[in-house]
């Protein structure tokens, strides 16, 4: 047998440096890329909902304006993702709008707006299309109550009910409304249909009053901008408000559907709406999806 030619240094150098090279360029080709939901300029990817007036905005509720997105508050519906999304983080910034820009029940009450994530079933949340939202789980966007987590339920278009849930880790004591609050290591708590899961500093004196500031509350001076995490992957659910982790939940249902920006009767802006698709595959038991992304027309 002949004997093996050593090889030379330099040649084994510049082989793995190709190599590390071509596994970057292989990661690059493959990584998800981030979307980005608002351009700044119009509303395209996204579409309107209205209690009174359906798909129509005749009231112009939702516009861009100085390059942020405007929901005037007047009336109850939404804005909402033309596609729907399994497996992301969606990042944003919101604000509320002027003190005397509210509607209906809301004058006088706390700013309130929202989230919704997973939004599934009917625009309406019926099948005859007379409600206000979708079946979802919500990320409240409420003075005093930011960062709470609420199942929104419905029906599918042939009646038959949609339930969402949940389950987290939560507080011994219940609220004054006799809903839970999260606590990490707190015992396990499940919530089906409806029903609301407060996020772990909120007051028990909260108030539906204008302005109102609890103790531990993490949302900004009024007319400053707050920065929106929420983290849903793998049927989990994380809430980060200004860098903070607020609320957390498990085991989660839907864990896919459309986004939508919810109008309550208070004027609020939004801008810089990114979401970050995770490549990683869902936890053990909870159901795949074909793909992460479906179109849905409304």
């Amino acid at each position: 047998m002949r004997p093996l030619h050593p090889v030379p240094t330099s040649a084994v150098v510049l082989g793995l440096v190709l190599h590390l090279l071509g596994q970057c360029s292989s990661s690059s080709q493959t990584a998800p890329a981030s979307v980005q939901l608002f351009d700044g300029r119009t509303l395209n990817g996204w579409y309107t909902w209205l209690v009174d007036t359906r798909h129509d905005d005749p009231r112009h509720v939702f516009t861009v304006t100085n390059g942020w997105l405007r929901i005037s508050g007047d009336g109850l519906g939404y804005l909402a993702t033309r596609k729907a999304w399994a497996d992301y983080t969606l990042k944003l910034e919101w604000r509320w709008g002027e003190t005397n820009t509210r509607w209906g029940d809301r004058i006088g009450k706390a700013r309130d707006s929202g989230v919704f994530l997973n939004a599934t079933g009917p625009d309406g949340n019926s099948h005859d299309g007379n409600g206000a939202f979708m079946a979802a789980i919500e990320c409240n966007l409420f003075e005093g109550a930011c960062g709470d987590i609420l199942l929104i339920r419905g029906d599918h278009s042939d009646g038959t009910a949609i339930e969402p849930r949940i389950t987290a880790e939560v507080a011994a004591a219940k609220d004054a409304e006799g809903w839970f609050t999260w606590l990490s290591g707190g015992r396990s708590q499940t919530l089906r249909r409806w029903g609301r899961l407060n996020w772990f500093g909120k007051s028990p004196q909260w108030q539906d009053a204008t302005g109102f500031r609890g103790l531990h509350d993490l949302e900004k001076p009024f007319g400053e901008w707050n920065h929106l995490e929420c983290e849903n992957v793998g049927g989990q659910l994380r809430l980060k408000l200004n860098g903070v982790l607020v609320n957390e939940a498990r085991d989660i249902y839907p864990t896919s559907g459309k986004i939508l920006l919810q109008c309550e009767g208070s004027e609020i802006f939004f801008r810089e709406l990114t979401l970050h698709p995770h490549p990683e595959p869902l936890s053990p038991g909870v159901p795949q999806h074909p793909t992460r992304e479906t179109t849905v027309a409304p």
